[in-house]
């Protein structure tokens, strides 16, 4: 993917992937295998990213990408510049636009189903208005209104991302802390006791991890100068890191990259091995470590850290005399009594509405179990009634295959001796009539007794 392209990618999408560690034993770093199959969480990533594809085989759109700023990309000017691509590009847009509009009248109709919607005819383009990434009154051909429209939507729909990813772990949290309290209710209090002290051991064990420290600060790259790229701490040169980790050559650390600096912090504190760790806290840790990251050194807020502003943060105070970092441990729990209050009433009345449905469910499957009785007793009935007709054809058969009766009962089989007759007329040969002679036919006999002459 083009450094220009990355970056309209990194503007409207929120990549949020875990990448492991650079290892310099492996391929070149520009290689771009790491950006597959990668997933935004967008529910029409694949339209987005395919669509980024075709864009970039172009190469006058993909010259205008990478000259172009973020006002360009953010205020729609770039889209204009899709009226001067390929014909083959935009005969492919076409054909994804379609192929997408196709996926979501399938969506939309699934939803319906499912709500039992009564609709003998759908306004399908009223009901793709609700979704925004495409022009719904046109749906067949991709305009530059649509790339526009893919843009702006995908930068809003990720620009609260990171909120919705603290707001299910909350969830998370409060659905382990209820659990963790249910499991405590049905035990005696003797081993109620033993399971909180284990609790607690387990709890005090996972904080006996060694110093983090903030990311972004000096020695936090500095560690990963030595330990990950393996060079000498006190030759650490900020701006050859930051081109040793820019992976994909394009002159900005993304999002991604920046989470991989993080990975040694993070393993200091969790290893997937030992119970005490929950690598959903880790996740979540890696998360608060980039934002953190961001607020300081992203200065124009485009999701992107440049060279530019990455020399510049080290120049802050915080950069060279950086507090300790303070993990989860240090900041849980995440929700208050009153949130994990609401959120156990919230599991009641779906535990309610659950038991409420399994009920008409249970209701209906007797209802089928009896329609299916009734069906097997009427096609009993049904196959007994087509034996019984059966029965009485083969009688009525073997009637009308039965000789006549004289008048005293007796049988009487002129067919029978009619076909004799027949018979017989075809053996017997009758003397023919010629000259006034009766001549046989039949073979004649030698005489008997006759002399014998002597010469």
């Amino acid at each position: 993917m083009t450094g220009g392209l990355k970056g309209l990618l990194q503007l409207s999408l929120c990549l949020v992937v875990w990448t492991v560690p650079i290892d310099r034993n492996q391929d070149p770093p520009h290689e771009e295998r790491a950006e597959e199959n990668v997933d935004t969480g967008l529910y029409y990533d694949r339209y987005l990213r395919e669509v980024i594809e075709v864009l970039e085989t172009d190469p006058h759109f993909r010259e205008k990408l990478q000259t172009a700023n973020t006002d360009d990309i953010k205020n729609g000017r770039l889209s204009k510049e899709l009226d001067l691509v390929g014909h083959h590009v935009r005969t492919r847009l076409d054909e994804l636009k379609r192929q997408e509009v196709s996926r979501l009248r399938m969506l939309l109709k699934a939803k319906l189903d499912s709500t039992n919607a009564q609709s003998v005819q759908m306004d399908h383009v009223s009901l793709l208005k609700q979704f925004e990434h495409l022009d719904p009154h046109n749906q067949n051909t991709f305009e530059a209104k649509d790339l526009e429209l893919l843009i702006v939507t995908a930068t809003k729909d990720l620009e609260n991302y990171d909120a919705e990813r603290h707001e299910e772990f909350k969830r998370y949290e409060m659905l382990k802390e209820h659990e963790r309290r249910e499991y405590l209710k049905s035990l005696d209090q003797e081993k109620r006791e033993n399971e909180e002290k284990r609790i607690e051991e387990l709890k005090e064990k996972h904080r006996q991890h060694p110093k983090v420290n903030a990311p972004g600060s000096v020695n936090q790259l500095r560690e990963v100068w030595k330990e990950t790229d393996g060079l000498d701490p006190q030759e650490f040169n900020p701006k050859t890191f930051f081109n040793l980790h820019d992976t994909n050559g394009d002159g900005v650390l993304d999002e991604q990259e920046l989470e991989a600096l993080f990975t040694k912090e993070l393993e200091k504190v969790y290893d997937p091995k030992n119970e005490e760790d929950d690598m959903m806290e880790m996740e979540e840790e890696r998360l608060r470590m980039r934002e953190h990251v961001m607020q300081n050194v992203d200065l124009n807020h485009d999701r992107l850290v440049s060279l530019e502003e990455f020399l510049k943060s080290m120049e802050k105070k915080e950069f060279n005399n950086p507090k300790e970092w303070e993990t989860l441990d240090d900041t849980m729990p995440v929700y208050t009594e009153e949130e994990l209050q609401r959120f156990e009433a919230e599991l009641r009345d779906r535990e309610v509405e659950l038991g409420r449905r399994v009920e008409k469910l249970q209701q209906e499957q007797e209802l089928l179990k009896e329609r299916s009785k009734a069906l097997e007793a009427q096609k009993r009935e049904y196959q007994q009634a087509v034996m019984e007709m059966s029965q009485k054809q083969k009688e009525q058969q073997a009637l009308n295959r039965q000789p006549p009766s004289g008048p005293n009962g007796e049988l009487q089989f002129q067919q029978e001796i009619q076909k004799l007759a027949n018979e017989d007329s075809q053996v017997v040969k009758v003397p023919v009539v010629q000259n006034g002679d009766v001549q046989n036919n039949l073979p004649a006999e030698p005489p008997q007794n006759l002399p014998q002459h002597t010469s």
